[in-house]
């Protein structure tokens, strides 16, 4: 992103300028979550917290989210908590493995068949 600030004594004007790429910049697996960061993201900690995981990704161009959505539930047994298509973020929930699984499929079939960059895959 870049950033061009004007000013005045009146008024201070930002313009922000986005020029995604095709890529994936955060895959990430949080395994045996804090019930608090369930609550936190927005998730239902009752129907969620008996998962053992949280996967979330980051990507652009952001509509590619949907398609990375589909391919989660596809591919393991997640419930999906966010998808915004606007921001490019992604987060489901699931068995550690089932995450895991779902993140590497998507990010083979973004790199493999879409031809995006991907970054590796982290867990805490």
């Amino acid at each position: 992103m870049a950033y061009e600030r004007a000013e005045s004594p009146e008024k201070q004007r930002i313009i922000q300028e986005l020029v995604p790429g095709k890529q994936v910049t955060l895959a990430h697996v949080i395994a045996s979550p804090d019930r608090i960061i369930y609550q936190k993201l927005g998730l239902d900690p009752e129907a969620d917290y008996r998962q053992a995981a949280i996967g979330i990704l980051s990507m652009s161009p952001a509509e590619i989210a949907v398609i990375a959505g589909d391919l989660a539930l596809k591919t393991a047994s997640v419930e999906m908590g966010f998808i915004d298509r606007f921001s490019g973020t992604l987060i489901f929930t699931g068995l550690i493995s089932d995450v895991e699984a779902a993140i590497h499929s998507i990010l083979a079939y973004l790199e493999g068949t879409l031809g995006f960059t991907v970054c590796a895959v982290t867990r805490t």
